[in-house]
């Protein structure tokens, strides 16, 4: 990390090119997030709030301090990540699962187990696990788990608190809304019911995974676009490796496998099944 955080001469308020390359390579070599020249202005607005609040006069002086104080290394990538989200987001999705993998999920013998990777402030979990509610019966339902991991530590503890503003909550079905929520001073708090179901913990996709498979459903959806194709392919089998034959992995509308799809038979644009 020293050598990646070498800070440059000189300094100003401006982010340098040689400041902006310091953190683009740190920030790839932790998360594989690739940034590219057309991010300069992105990190600089981002992390300027930081130096802001660490009294910092300089990106030069961020670059050193990122170098000397391992805690603010998480907290850079925490304010380099992106988390927009929404329940049901891409809901084709979910109509997928309610048409081709609940039929299987519903046998006696089955215990249901779904990822969400990157699941930023929980509203692809806890929607997985609505849909689940709904489902399964309670036999079922009692086998079933959802593993729910994301980079950034601030945005699981929002997620953990199951607590979501009306603004948020205005993308969910009224029924939905009435079943699953119960009121909150900031608009409405997730039912133990469906709280239950899901299992937060902070994981960087890049690092070693401790779960073990086989996962019925892998959802990693906006995630993979921030990756170059080597990290994409590298990471698309290691998903692969933890699917069960005929498992699904679900990624963004926006996404593609590409080259990475090798093992996977591709159902529909953004949806492919491990092959068996």
């Amino acid at each position: 990390m020293q050598r990646l955080l070498a800070a440059p001469a000189g300094g100003s308020s401006a982010l340098s090119p040689m400041a902006f390359e310091a953190i683009r390579d740190l920030l790839y070599s932790i998360s594989g997030i690739t940034l590219g020249p057309a991010k300069h202005g992105l990190v600089q607005a981002r992390l300027g709030k930081r130096l802001r609040e660490l009294g910092l006069d300089s990106f030069e002086a961020y670059v050193a301090r990122l170098g000397s104080d391992p805690a603010e290394v998480p907290r850079m990538v925490d304010a380099m990540t992106t988390n927009k989200t929404s329940f049901f987001r891409e809901a084709v999705h979910f109509d997928f699962l309610l048409e081709r993998a609940l039929p299987v999920w519903r046998r006696p013998d089955h215990r249901p187990r779904v990822w969400s990777a990157g699941c930023s402030t929980g509203e692809e979990p806890y929607s997985l696990a609505m849909l689940l509610v709904e489902s399964l019966s309670e036999p079922r339902l009692r086998d079933a788990s959802i593993l729910a991991t994301d980079i950034s530590e601030r945005v699981l503890a929002r997620a953990r608190s199951g607590e979501y503003s009306g603004g948020a909550l205005g993308d969910i079905a009224p029924r939905r809304r009435e079943r699953f929520f119960e009121p909150s001073e900031t608009g409405g708090r997730v039912r133990p019911e469906v709280r239950s179901l899901v299992r937060f913990a902070r994981l960087n996709l890049l690092e070693s995974w401790p779960m073990r498979g086989p996962f019925d459903a892998i959802f990693c959806r906006n995630v993979m676009i921030y990756f170059d194709e080597p990290t994409r392919a590298r990471l698309a089998q290691r998903f692969r490796a933890l699917l069960a034959p005929g498992g699904l992995l679900l990624i963004g509308h926006s996404e593609t496998l590409g080259a990475s799809h090798e093992g996977f038979t591709c159902l529909r644009p953004s949806v492919y099944a491990r092959d068996r």
